[in-house]
């Protein structure tokens, strides 16, 4: 298939490289592009690009059609990939066409289950050109009802999922300083990493610790870029101005919100595969482990109390058995 559109002008390097992944969601990215349009044309030097994750299912057609005939293609291109190799190997595909066809300043990272509120990519921008020590900034995510979505986080840690998963008020107050979602404030604030929905990235991060690590095929991606980032001297900022909706988790199914009634989604080994995969480089095989063992334990006493209080489970099928079967305990501690 021929490319929709000729890539930016070599050597000329851009304010903005705005990356859109794709996989299976061709009519959501459309609608994100929509949204983005009258900013991306707002800001010189901007150029959008859509990644393909090797959909299989029309997407990439049907995407390069809207690029062409809704006029687009001046500012927004298609590149497609031919594998899936997850969410940080697809915005790493874009990231380096960017940078083949010149480099750029800034970068921002948006999923296709988004849509862009009016001066979001600005907001962070202007963000980022106030506060030079600053290299990683991340929207408000909010429902379409405008609802805030926890957006700025902690990062995860033994005592964070002992928390996470016994869920008990007293416990939850006596580790407060340690529960990842942070509170959802209306005010600028640094945080330990931010949501990959919508998160923009100045051009020295990458430079000084490299793109995002293609050995997660989804989630934790961010938030390990961002502890890189923060070991590299560079904060992260939650910039409450810039909003956008999070369709959430429209894009992967895997963290929709819980049904109205029933159990969620069984939780895929993938995602067992990247939370592994972060505690071992990060924290070694005794942090893995006590992290593995913190929230079994945590888990295992939630669910006894949930059992005897009779209370209705919405948590994922199988969370518990998926839980001891993916830890180190019994995978190994190899990335």
């Amino acid at each position: 298939m021929d490319d929709p559109a000729p890539h930016a002008t070599p050597h000329a390097r851009q304010r903005l490289a705005v990356v859109v992944l794709n996989y299976r969601t061709p009519g959501m990215t459309l609608d994100c592009l929509e949204s983005l349009e009258p900013q991306a044309v707002a800001v010189p030097g901007t150029r959008v690009y859509v990644v393909d994750n090797a959909s299989g299912d029309g997407s990439d057609e049907q995407i390069a059609a809207a690029i062409r005939d809704r006029g687009w293609s001046a500012w927004c291109e298609l590149i497609v990939s031919p594998v899936n190799g997850g969410f940080a190997a697809g915005n790493n595909l874009a990231l380096e066409a960017a940078e083949a066809a010149g480099g750029y300043e800034l970068a921002l990272l948006l999923n296709s289950d988004t849509l862009l509120r009016p001066g979001a990519v600005k907001e962070l921008m202007a963000f980022l050109e106030g506060h030079p020590g600053v290299g990683i900034v991340g929207s408000r995510l909010e429902d379409p009802d405008g609802t805030p979505q926890a957006s700025a986080f902690r990062f995860p840690s033994v005592m964070s999922s002992f928390e996470s998963g016994i869920r008990l008020g007293l416990v939850s107050r006596l580790l407060k300083r340690w529960i990842v979602a942070m509170p959802i404030g209306d005010e600028p604030h640094r945080a330990d990493w931010l949501c990959g929905a919508s998160l923009m990235i100045r051009r020295e991060v990458v430079e000084r610790v490299g793109l995002l690590d293609a050995g997660y095929f989804m989630y934790y991606e961010e938030t390990d870029f961002c502890l890189a980032a923060r070991r590299a001297g560079f904060e992260a900022w939650y910039v409450p101005a810039s909003r956008v909706v999070h369709l959430v988790g429209q894009a992967s199914g895997v963290t929709s919100k819980r049904p109205a009634a029933g159990r969620a989604k069984r939780r895929p080994g993938y995602w067992f595969d990247s939370r592994r995969r972060y505690f071992i480089k990060n924290h070694g095989r005794l942090g893995a482990a006590m992290a593995d063992a913190a929230w079994i334990l945590g888990y295992g006493l939630h669910r006894v109390r949930q059992r005897l209080t009779g209370r209705p489970d919405g948590d994922p099928e199988r969370l518990l058995g998926d839980s001891i079967w993916q830890s180190v305990f019994l995978r190994g501690f190899r990335l």
